[in-house]
């Protein structure tokens, strides 16, 4: 493996020149896995960008590692579809992370409906708690980030410095739209959620995601009853 790159030892200027010699995403996984080796995981929600960052890590390190946030409020067919990936990809290792508190006791504590009184709370106690804990066993970690999607990631670049966890944060799709999303999985023939034939392209927990109308932003549908764009994981 090459030195790993840690949040304690960033350069600004070593990154920049990092970041500009990468060629594409294939480009940045492979440094990313000859670098880090098992000490980097790849965070994903199972969306589109998900399916498609697994089909390209899979040809980079087979045997590479997935965290799932299992808030136990996703939708039944991020569930499905994640059973789908464990078949065509028998080598990943996918692990589901349980926040600390069952849906019951959040519910006894801070009531029944804690995503609509208090999302930003309830998205902490059930995804960046979790991801904290999940991430102490890794150097960096990769995200399916496109600048596209908001103006919160318009910035994004391949390596990043991550001040939420105190990790480095690899962003191999960055440049990607929404239309080669949707083409690599149609001229791959891979399994996503149908729900993004539905108007949802951002999905997340079924209480807070709702479908988006044409031209709206991407993550529209994301917590629409608050003026709220991200669950905390990542930082603008």
């Amino acid at each position: 493996m090459s030195k790993q790159l840690t949040f304690d030892t960033w350069n600004d200027e070593k990154i920049k020149v990092l970041n500009n010699q990468f060629r594409d995403y294939m480009d940045v996984l492979k440094w990313a896995y000859r670098t880090y080796g098992d000490d980097i995981v790849y965070a994903s929600s199972f969306g589109a960008e998900g399916i498609v960052l697994i089909d390209i890590i899979s040809k980079v390190k087979k045997d590479a590692r997935i965290i799932f946030l299992d808030t136990s409020l996703h939708f039944k067919e991020t569930y499905e579809l994640i059973e789908k990936v464990k078949n065509r990809y028998p080598a990943i290792k996918i692990e589901f992370i349980k926040p600390e508190i069952t849906l019951e006791e959040q519910a006894k504590w801070y009531g029944p409906e804690l995503w609509k009184d208090n999302p930003n709370l309830c998205c902490y106690l059930r995804k960046v708690a979790p991801m904290e804990k999940a991430l102490k066993n890794y150097s960096a970690w990769i995200s399916g980030l496109r600048r596209e999607q908001s103006l919160s990631r318009s910035k994004t670049e391949y390596v990043n410095k991550d001040h939420k966890f105190k990790k480095i944060k690899i962003c191999p799709l960055i440049h990607w739209k929404w239309e080669d999303i949707l083409m690599y999985l149609k001229l791959n023939d891979l399994p996503y959620n149908p729900l993004h034939d539905q108007g949802y392209p951002s999905i997340g927990c079924f209480p807070c995601t709702n479908p988006v109308e044409h031209g709206e932003d991407f993550r529209a549908g994301r917590w629409s009853f608050h003026q709220m764009s991200e669950c905390g994981l990542h930082e603008g």
